[in-house]
């Protein structure tokens, strides 16, 4: 999940039916490049979030993609992902780390917090996630973020940060002119109007831009 410049870091829709969704994520993936998927099923059945994975993780892999699961350290290890995404309630970063082992990614978020993100980083994320820096449909945000977030911490170390939170084509660019690695993205790709293939494209050209 490293490479130039700010990527694509996709997040499943609240509800879905993974087969069904498995045809928008390999239209959107086919769209254009996006460094991971995020496979958020909050209170969903354990059974739920495999049948999901078994689903959408072929897909990333074959799309050079990275797959994460939200929130479950053991899921994310019993499956095979590529990594876990914790929130500040979730299991800690110590035992995330143990449970998915040195070689998986794990991402802490830190709402709009400077100061979990340092505790984050010094323990050994891989990545922070800011937010919520828009108003988003998709969950209450904890905390409201703001570009200077990202200034300050992209200015005080080399550890990637992503930004979320009703993220859109429309709005992104002061968060990537900010020093955001990652745009995280849940309706800005799964309800544009043209589809996520589309949505990815101009997504893309975006980040792509020069300046």
């Amino acid at each position: 999940m490293s490479g130039p410049g700010c990527q694509l870091y996709l997040i499943t829709p609240p509800a879905f039916e993974p087969a069904a969704f498995a045809e928008d994520l390999k239209a959107a993936l086919d769209g254009g490049p996006a460094a991971c998927l995020q496979l958020r099923l909050k209170d969903a059945p354990d059974d739920a979030v495999r049948r999901a994975a078994e689903i959408l993780m072929p897909v990333c892999h074959g799309r050079d993609a990275a797959f994460l699961v939200n929130d479950r350290p053991d899921l994310a290890r019993e499956l095979g992902a590529d990594g876990v995404h914790i929130g500040q309630e979730d299991a800690g970063y110590a035992e995330a780390r143990a449970l998915v082992g040195d070689g998986a990614t794990v991402g802490v978020t830190c709402h709009n917090s400077l100061h979990l993100a340092m505790e984050a980083a010094e323990a050994g994320a891989d990545y922070v996630a800011f937010g919520a820096f828009f108003p988003t449909q998709t969950k209450a945000p904890k905390s409201q973020a703001s570009p200077e977030t990202l200034e300050s911490w992209s200015a005080a170390t080399v550890v990637p940060c992503v930004a979320i939170g009703g993220i859109t084509v429309e709005n992104c660019r002061p968060l990537v002119r900010a020093g955001a690695d990652f745009l995280a993205v849940v309706g800005g790709v799964w309800d544009h109007p043209d589809g996520p293939a589309a949505a990815v494209r101009e997504f893309a050209a975006v980040l792509e831009a020069p300046g």
